[in-house]
């Protein structure tokens, strides 16, 4: 499954690893879909970070309302940039914040339940999110906007329509 995450600077296509990881897609999915407000740190020249409820750049609940387990698989490794993994606080602690690495990050292999990875965009958009000047906190200091959201379904589970669009209400900064 894929999804398209619709930006102000352009679009990150996602291939989302549902077969693999499929609790952590889960999550992954119902924040994309407009669960969780999303929000984004930018840490230079490593990740930048996504799908923060509490707008604190420090995550908050899963929509479990608990953190849950990691996935972590040894197939899938930190080894380019593009890789879409949950953050979290340790073994197990899962809750609701992503992030998008701007380069290989080798060191995070094994740590980090991996969900994702841009399979377009990364050459132009996630290129644009990493130029983008931060704030003392990591914070863009020129708002980066989710304006919507497009899955690509799996047509086993979906015959009917191969494709969802969802418009976020307003244009969420991330």
């Amino acid at each position: 499954m894929s999804v398209t995450l619709h930006t102000n600077l352009g679009d990150l296509k996602i291939e989302v690893f549902c077969e693999a990881v499929p609790k952590t897609a889960e999550v992954g999915l119902l924040s994309c879909l407009g669960t969780h407000h999303l929000t984004g740190r930018s840490l230079t020249a490593r990740i930048f970070w996504l799908c923060d409820p509490s707008g604190s750049g420090k995550g908050g609940q899963s929509i479990w309302g608990k953190p849950f387990d990691d996935e972590i698989r040894s197939t899938l490794k930190f080894n380019n940039r593009g890789i879409v993994a949950m953050a979290n606080a340790g073994p197990d602690s899962n809750k609701s914040q992503f992030f998008i690495t701007y380069a290989k990050q080798p060191h995070l292999d094994g740590k980090y339940t991996i969900l994702g990875k841009v399979i377009d965009g990364a050459d132009t958009t996630l290129d644009a999110m990493e130029r983008v000047p931060v704030n003392a906190k990591n914070r863009p200091l020129n708002e980066i906007k989710l304006t919507h959201v497009r899955m690509l379904l799996h047509q086993l589970f979906f015959p009917e329509s191969s494709t969802l669009d969802l418009p976020i209400p307003q244009a969420i900064a991330l």
